[in-house]
């Protein structure tokens, strides 16, 4: 099963939604099951440092099946998954990606935000991920 552009744009359109309500400008990134890149959104003014971020978190929630603030926990020294980010071309470790899941539960896609605070980047992704 794989995210269609409608469900990606869908996704991009509420994470903006909940952008704007926290007062702060991202970089949206929706990848499909194979943590290819079905839609992006830059808003005004978000960091270009952030574009690239925001991809690299959004594919490695899909890489992983998991929320990309999880991996980081995982990956401190003395983890289980320490240097992770190191690998598959470099991988993002802090919040702001969030597997998409369908209604029956299946992941088919992610989502990866990037532009303020990590905290701010999870809440707009988890909004995202959860409007479909």
């Amino acid at each position: 099963m794989n995210i269609t552009l409608a469900q990606a744009e869908k996704i991009i359109e509420v994470a903006k939604e909940k952008s704007i309500a926290l007062d702060t400008k991202m970089n949206i990134a929706v990848v499909d099951s194979g943590a290819n890149l079905v839609a992006f959104a830059r808003m005004d003014g978000a960091w270009l440092g952030s574009l690239d971020i925001s991809i690299k978190k959004a594919k490695t929630a899909r890489f992983f099946d998991m929320n990309t603030g999880v991996i980081g926990e995982l990956s401190q020294p003395g983890g289980p998954l320490f240097n992770i980010e190191h690998s598959n071309t470099g991988l993002i470790t802090f919040p702001g990606g969030v597997p998409i899941k369908d209604a029956n539960d299946t992941i088919i896609g992610a989502i990866g935000v990037s532009g303020s605070s990590v905290e701010n980047d999870h809440a707009v992704a988890e909004a995202g991920a959860t409007a479909i």
